[in-house]
């Protein structure tokens, strides 16, 4: 009975979301004001039937209701609570009704912060939320419902969740990067809302700026938590492969990050007006277009959840009405937007414009490597594959220069700023993160590249630290006294600006100091990696709830100092059939030990893989500090809401 009420309820969401949708626009179109409040019950009537939905799904996951079909495939009753609650986002159907509880979740929250919108804007900007939501949820009744049953001839145990999901990262990863998918749909409504009411000012951009933020921080952790998963649970030993998925949400995050440099603008200066309006179209679609190429089945990656067309092509018929829609009406509307000020080629105007370039640049690179060998098949010349060398020659140069000029523009100035300026507060800085780049790589392997984004790397938190404390300094008032006076948002910006530094210097420094050996031992020998010693002293195999473990303990020691001991283990899962690799890893502030055990062979002996990787937790550090940055600016108090748009 459950599922049925679920199911249910979900279709009342889907009617609601429709109602949403159409009933303001009618209300907006004929001047009746009752109708365009309606928008607001309309929307929390949404939220609470999908809410209602996902609950009564997350239940029967927990009872172990197999004659659901969904359960039956994803579940079994070995599995610990935990696990069977994020079972339910384990597979297709269940991670899209996730996804669309997370977006009626930020529509509710819209709806709330939004009593300061004059009523035609507000309800233009729910319709548009609730189209999104129609467009969701008919593709989850449609297509994917996750409370199809069995009846009457239902299996007594589950087919059991796959062993790659079983940790503790898809509790966690899946929820957190779709709050950042999802998230940008919120100023992509507000983009079309002031296309249609040719209402885009410096209010409007204060609206919009704390939604685009928090949307960037969810994706910035969703993603830092999806190369930490796979990290440790793929038994890899990388951090990031440019995976298509991981591409796809990559694409996102780097036009978001332009997003929010161009609203600053927009905001301060009344300039680029059309430019933010098609960041956040574009933005949108890059998160859409993830979604199809995670359900389409058309990429082949560890993260894929669909291999059915048919779905692909109805999340492309979504993504050509909602996006392309909003494409038409920009290239419609665009020209009237019109900018209010001018500035000069020194001014922070320029600087953020070379940054949002820089950046569209470098999501152009990510696009083209992602769906070129799609395309490339799709014509008939086979299978080609793109990958790291592609990357790292193209990408990696512009990411730099980008890093570059992240250290001019926070300290130059609005419409104007003289190069002198620029050259003085900037060559002492540049001459001091060169002595201690040039200190810390005589200890290291030298690579001029390498060296050039480490040393530009510590230039932006020279520069970032200078500036901090020079807005502070004056005669009348102490540093810390006038600290405590800067806007948030400046707080928030150096924070996050600190943070790619940090996952920047730990991307060089794993890359050029790390060491990785692949051996072969019996138990009672070792092998050695830098200075530290590994060996194997044991096997044994233990017998848990749904899989059998050979677990290796290996004794290390650092200059026969003892550091204690590592348990890697091989998992048999028996109700898939599956064996999985659980890396063993010793952590520290500067680095891991990190080993997978491979294969064992007739002699029993074991393939081993042993890396010792420096400052590789930087990179999730600087992640991290992202996000806190993020989250800080768009707490900033000029960005409550104070009274209507207008």
């Amino acid at each position: 009975m459950i599922p049925e009420l679920a199911h249910f309820s979900l279709i009342l969401a889907m009617c609601f979301a429709v109602l949403g949708f159409l009933v303001p626009v009618i209300g907006v179109y004929q001047r009746d004001r009752v109708l365009a409040r309606l928008s607001l019950p309309l929307t929390y009537l949404t939220g609470v039937f999908t809410f209602l939905a996902f609950l009564g799904l997350c239940y029967s996951f927990s009872v172990d209701d197999f004659s659901v079909l969904y359960i039956a495939e994803n579940s079994s009753q070995l599995l610990p609570l935990w696990f069977k609650i994020s079972a339910v986002w384990g597979g297709h159907e269940g991670s899209l009704l996730l996804w669309v509880l997370i977006l009626s979740g930020w529509n509710c929250y819209v709806a709330f912060r939004s009593h300061a919108l004059y009523e035609d804007f507000r309800g233009i900007l729910l319709s548009v939320l609730s189209l999104i939501s129609s467009g969701f949820l008919s593709f989850l009744l449609f297509t994917s419902s996750p409370f199809v049953r069995l009846l009457p001839n239902s299996p007594q145990i589950g087919g059991d969740l796959n062993p790659l999901l079983q940790d503790f990262g898809l509790i966690i990863h899946p929820p957190m990067l779709y709050m950042g998918y999802v998230g940008f749909s919120v100023p992509f409504a507000f983009a079309i809302a002031a296309l249609i009411t040719g209402k885009m000012d410096a209010q409007w951009a204060r609206w919009v700026r704390p939604w685009v933020n928090f949307a960037w921080a969810f994706l910035t952790l969703g993603i830092a938590l999806g190369s930490w998963w796979a990290y440790y649970e793929l038994g890899w030993g990388g951090w990031w492969f440019w995976d298509p998925v991981e591409n796809a949400s990559f694409m996102p995050w780097l036009a978001g990050t332009a997003l929010l440099h161009s609203l600053a603008v927009s905001e301060k200066r009344g300039l680029f007006k059309s430019w933010t309006l098609l960041l956040a179209i574009f933005t949108f679609a890059l998160s859409f277009l993830g979604t199809f190429l995670v359900r389409s089945g058309v990429l082949t990656s560890v993260h894929s959840f669909a291999s059915d067309p048919t779905r692909g092509t109805y999340v492309l018929t979504m993504l050509l009405i909602i996006v392309g829609g909003g494409l038409l009406l920009f290239a419609m509307r665009a020209s009237s937007i019109r900018n209010t000020s001018y500035f000069d080629i020194f001014g922070k105007e320029s600087w953020l414009l070379l940054n949002n370039i820089l950046l569209i640049t470098l999501t152009l690179i990510v696009f083209v490597g992602t769906l070129s060998p799609l395309v490339l098949e799709a014509m008939g010349s086979g299978r080609v594959s793109v990958g790291p060398p592609y990357f790292n020659l193209v990408f990696n140069p512009v990411a730099c220069l980008l890093i570059f000029f992240m250290g001019i523009g926070p300290i130059s100035r609005w419409q104007s700023t003289k190069p002198k300026y620029l050259l003085r507060v900037t060559w002492f800085p540049f001459i001091l993160a060169l002595f201690i780049a040039t200190a810390c790589f005589q200890f290291l392997l030298f690579e001029w590249l390498a060296f050039f984004a480490f040393t530009i790397a510590l230039w932006v938190l020279i520069m970032a630290i200078r500036d901090l404390l020079g807005k502070a300094v004056t005669k009348d008032t102490t540093v810390f006294t006038r600290m405590r006076k800067l806007p948030k948002s400046r707080y928030g910006m150096h924070i996050a600006h600190i943070g790619v530094v940090i996952s920047l210097i730990g991307v060089v420094l794993v890359s050029i100091n790390s060491e990785e050996r692949f051996v072969r031992l019996h138990v009672g020998e070792s092998a050695s990696v830098k200075n530290y010693q590994f060996t194997l002293s044991d096997m044994a195999v233990s017998r848990e709830a749904n899989f059998v473990s050979q677990k290796a303990e290996f004794n290390v020691t650092n200059n026969d100092v003892a550091l204690g001991v590592m348990y890697p283990e091989k998992r048999y899962y028996q109700t898939r059939g599956q064996v999985m690799t659980e890396a063993a890893l010793s952590t520290g502030f500067t680095r891991d030990l990190y080993i997978a055990l491979g294969e064992r062979y007739d002699d029993d002996s074991w393939s081993v893989k042993i890396y010792v990787k420096s400052f590789v937790r930087w990179i999730w550090l600087g992640a991290l500090v992202m996000m806190f940055g993020g989250i800080l600016a768009a707490l900033d108090k000029r960005y409550k809401p104070r009274g209507e748009i207008e």
